[in-house]
């Protein structure tokens, strides 16, 4: 072998911040400790965010949705395992997808984060159980985003780790492979302070076309500081890694630049390498371009993309199911509203609510606005109530403001969307919570718990509540019973008509939140309606992932009689229709019926009583020069359908 020395000029980086994403799929503490300091490594140097996978597999034939309290487990395992660990200046997200197939999990992952690498560990001595096992899933043949493979040697489960390696072996043959190994080596090396050897590798008798590979690669080492010697080894090309390999404590090269087989992870070289070579192994593949529009896709690749809308509904239960104590860490919750820069209001639509509004305001105000700033502001939003509700909601500290009084200039309807689509004018926060306040049992949950999801997944753009509702009868309190427009009206048409939002267990709670720039583009229904259209519309503008929901264990408020909750029925199923002739662009009813039937009873006889019932649609907020003035101080009221969201329109 001649030994000849390498240059050593000064590195230039070409990423941009915010751009590059790594997901790391773990299942174990073990491959956990060996992945995660390179996996926070190749992060820091592009400036990136890290995201930590695990995925639940759900035995074939069996529900998705039956993982949802193992999900649940998982998430809070996650979250255990990595506030304990030491604080690197990394962002980490932490996600559970569950899956039928690991793979499909993984790949889903890649799509829905638009992950940039997909870190991976090889099960081997070291690690007997990984994640995904053996590398032998056919798409990583053609993988959609560069890949990282990586089977540690024993040292890494040393206290050093990685701090332990001082010098790296990068095997070179030219090609994009060779190129993407490189920067993986120097990501390593700077952090560990390691030196590299560039092997480059010709075989016998040399060809010219690997002469044309290495120059064609050289150009590579301009951006490399930590090359300290190039050898060039003639001959048997395997045997030649391993030998020097074995000297190295990392050896990092690129997968075969000749296509190989569905089955095979990276050629006959790398297989013969990693049989041989007793040091950490790092395999770097990159992504494969798309194919043109114009070509179908690979059948696997088009099966794994096709998915019946239940197995759709399913896969979401299990992921955007949550239950509130996963977030009763309050302070973890304080500093991720912190990191992000994000303010919060809570909005307390209220009306004639006397009985109850002074406990629903101490209890939460007490927990999240006073021993831990989670809320920014909170403000009780009147419809009109004629009881004590606005004097003691003012006698506690807290802002009053009379729905009729915010932009009188367009009127005010009555009811309760009314109330909440004004109070997005009123509030201020980046985040908006309502709470309704006839709730008798309340507790901080019914806040947190749904601002949890919001905080911890960018993604996500709306979070509803769900609990228990008891039903009252005379003195008793039934277990189960309440929530009956939910399930005789709301959940039939939703599964009829709406079906990607039939794993919503409560679409009409009061309790929910979302982000300003998802609700200010909504239009909202001024009454019983409110919430449907608001879940429907979400589900139009923004995609079902874009929705989650969180157990908030039992709810207690005040049971209305039947003829209330038909009035309810009523205004819902106008809504539903008006959706369904928006999403079909037919004509369902050629005039909408506004006028209900109403039977009352009286003392020996009964009659029909007519009672005009009718939800409003007011347009989105951003839509009004108010609004935008208010917001953005001379700026000019836009559509919206102008995209600007925070999420993808579907």
């Amino acid at each position: 072998m001649a030994t000849v020395p390498a240059s050593r000029p000064r590195r230039h980086r070409r990423d941009h911040p915010g751009q590059y994403r790594v997901l790391l799929p773990l299942a174990n503490p073990v491959e956990a400790e060996a992945l995660l300091p390179l996996a926070e490594t190749l992060v820091r140097e592009h400036r990136g965010e890290l995201i930590v996978l695990r995925v639940v597999r759900v035995p074939e034939g069996r529900s998705l949705s039956e993982a949802a309290t193992e999900a649940s487990r998982l998430r809070q395992a996650l979250d255990r395992y990595l506030s304990r660990r030491s604080q690197t200046g990394v962002k980490i997200k932490r996600l559970v997808r569950v899956a039928w197939q690991v793979w499909d999990g993984i790949w889903e992952t890649v799509e829905q984060e638009r992950i940039s690498l997909l870190l991976l560990a090889w099960h081997s001595q070291t690690l007997p159980q990984t994640a995904v096992g053996d590398l032998t899933d056919p798409r990583l043949a053609m993988p959609p985003c560069d890949v990282v493979a990586v089977r540690p040697a024993a040292e890494l489960t040393d206290s050093a780790g990685w701090q332990a390696v001082r010098r790296i072996l990068l095997p070179v043959r030219g090609g994009p492979h060779s190129a993407m190994a490189l920067r993986v080596a120097e990501s390593l090396a700077v952090a560990t302070s390691a030196g590299v050897t560039l092997l480059h590798e010709v075989g016998s008798p040399p060809r010219e076309a690997e002469e044309h590979l290495f120059a064609s690669f050289a150009w590579t080492l301009r951006s490399l500081d930590q090359v300290s010697r190039a050898v060039t080894t003639f001959g048997d090309v395997a045997n030649a890694i391993i030998e020097t390999g074995n000297q190295h404590q990392v050896v990092v090269m690129g997968a075969s630049i000749q296509p190989v087989s569905s089955g095979s992870w990276g050629g006959p070289v790398l297989e013969a390498v990693a049989r041989g070579v007793s040091s950490t192994l790092i395999v770097a593949k990159a992504r494969v371009p798309p194919p043109s529009p114009t070509l179908e896709a690979a059948p696997e690749l088009q099966a794994w993309q096709d998915r019946p809308i239940a197995v759709v509904v399913d896969k979401w239960f299990a992921e955007n199911t949550f239950r509130s104590d996963e977030f009763a860490d309050l302070q973890r919750l304080l500093a991720l509203k912190q990191e992000q820069h994000l303010t919060i209001s809570l909005g307390l639509p209220a009306l004639n609510e006397e009985e109850t509004v002074g406990n629903v305001i101490q209890t939460i105000k007490t927990s999240l606005f006073d021993r831990v700033p989670l809320l920014d502001e909170i403000v009780l939003i009147d419809s009109g109530s004629v009881d004590r509700t606005c004097q003691i909601a003012a006698g506690l500290g807290i802002p009053v403001a009379i729905a009729g009084d915010i932009l009188p200039q367009y009127g005010c309807q009555r009811g309760k969307g009314e109330a909440l689509w004004k109070s997005l004018y009123e509030l201020r926060g980046d985040i908006v919570v309502w709470v309704d306040t006839d709730v008798k049992n309340i507790h901080p949950r019914f806040v947190f718990g749904v601002l949890g999801p919001l905080l911890r997944d960018p993604r996500i753009q709306y979070v509803k509540g769900f609990y228990q509702r008891p039903l009252r009868e005379a003195d008793h309190l039934m277990a189960e019973g309440g929530g009956r427009v939910t399930e005789l009206t709301a959940r039939p048409l939703i599964n009829l008509f709406f079906p990607e939002l039939s794993g919503l267990i409560q679409p009409l709670a009061g309790e929910y939140a979302g982000r300003r720039q998802a609700l200010e583009c909504l239009p909202f229904f001024t009454g019983y309606g409110v919430e449907i259209g608001l879940l429907v519309d979400l589900l139009e503008k923004y995609g079902l992932q874009a929705i989650a929901q969180v157990d908030l264990l039992e709810r207690v408020h005040r049971n209305q009689p039947l003829q209330s909750l038909s009035k309810m029925s009523f205004a819902i199923i106008q809504v539903v229709i008006s959706r369904l002739e928006g999403r079909h662009r037919i004509r369902l009813l050629e005039e909408l019926n506004k006028t209900m039937n109403l039977i009352r009873y009286q003392p020996g006889y009964f009659h029909l009583e007519a009672i005009e019932i009718f939800d409003y649609e007011r347009p989105p907020m951003i839509t009004l020069p108010e609004y935008q003035q208010k917001r953005r101080p001379g700026s000019h009221a836009v559509s919206a359908g102008d995209g600007r969201s925070g999420g993808a329109e579907s």
